[in-house]
């Protein structure tokens, strides 16, 4: 059973008269105690998508404009704000890009996971100091007796990133939308990181989104992948499905991008071209400009998603593995 559905999801920024798409018709599914992930290049709508599904996007230029995001049987994007902060953070949690703009720089740590608590869960103060220490343990971070009283400024960067994914824990969510947790920590951290996330989520069951730019971290961590490009899905599959076939050219073009340590290079492989800018008109195929498989159909007319077997689909006219 899918404990979230998003289906159809259009997200546009609407400025000066003018509403330009930025999400276009996403839809996915997440089951419970599942690990999806969601990749792609930077400006394709992942972090969007999340914030929509968070109701993080009202009052602001950046709105959702059709499409349902249902949790647990509740449409989210059609609840009142009172009905969204009883389910934000306490069902439902996210950790952030950059834990050091996403934590209060005046509050001490403690201070920020225990209003969770407070508000959730209506603990005295003594109870939610003692769950927030228990927390901190629980994320691995040494001393958490004093490091409780810390202000983010003095912890490393992978100890925020932990107070953040404790923040989130707090309330033992149902499901977790972590957004590139680990872009700005090195890469022994990161894996540490991750590796703390999957054993949390062993011991918790809680289903996670995650939002990365890295298909070698998702082939890791995931049960199953949404291929994100300029605002569309154009590929989603189980993780072995997908990592077997990768058919199309632009989750092909994301593998292949990442340095392979065992082989000395002059250069590294890299999908030409760029992502293209909001509000840029590309007729077709918005990947043909970059796509070495493109042919004129592609420049003309826009692929509709096509299943290569059950529960892969792809949208692309060419794609690899399948007959045009």
């Amino acid at each position: 059973m899918a404990l979230l559905e998003v289906e159809n999801l259009e997200i546009a920024i609407q400025a000066g008269g003018q509403r330009m798409p930025v999400v276009r018709g996403v839809s996915f599914a997440v089951a419970e105690h599942e690990t999806l992930g969601l990749v792609g290049e930077s400006g394709c709508g992942k972090s969007l998508t999340a914030l929509a599904i968070m109701g993080l996007l009202e009052g602001g230029t950046v709105r959702v404009t059709s499409g349902t995001a249902r949790f647990d049987g509740r449409d989210l994007l059609s609840m009142s704000k009172a009905e969204r902060r009883a389910v934000m953070g306490d069902d439902l949690a996210m950790i952030f890009q950059e834990p050091m703009t996403s934590l209060n720089p005046v509050y001490r740590v403690g201070e920020q996971i225990t209003e969770t608590l407070h508000q959730h869960r209506k603990m005295s103060r003594r109870a939610a100091r003692a769950r927030a220490i228990e927390l901190l343990d629980l994320v691995r971070i040494p001393e958490p007796e004093a490091r409780i009283d810390s202000f983010p400024h003095q912890l490393s960067g992978g100890q925020r990133q932990r107070v953040m994914i404790a923040m989130a824990l707090a309330c033992d969510p149902k499901l977790l939308i972590a957004d590139e947790p680990t872009t700005a920590l090195d890469v022994t951290v990161q894996k540490e990181v991750l590796d703390l996330m999957l054993d949390l989520q062993k011991r918790t069951g809680t289903a996670i989104i995650l939002i990365s730019h890295d298909l070698g971290v998702i082939a890791e961590t995931c049960n199953s992948v949404a291929v994100m490009y300029w605002g569309r899905l154009v590929e989603t599959a189980d993780t072995e499905t997908l990592f077997a076939t990768l058919a199309h050219p632009y989750t092909r073009g994301l593998l292949h991008s990442i340095p392979d340590v065992d082989r000395d290079v002059d250069w590294l492989d890299a999908i030409p071209g760029r992502v293209p800018t909001v509000g840029e008109r590309i007729p077709g195929c918005p990947f043909h400009p970059r796509c070495e498989r493109a042919e004129a159909r592609c420049r003309t007319d826009v692929p509709e998603p096509r299943s290569l077997v059950p529960g892969h689909l792809v949208e692309c006219f060419y794609p690899f593995g399948g007959d045009a």
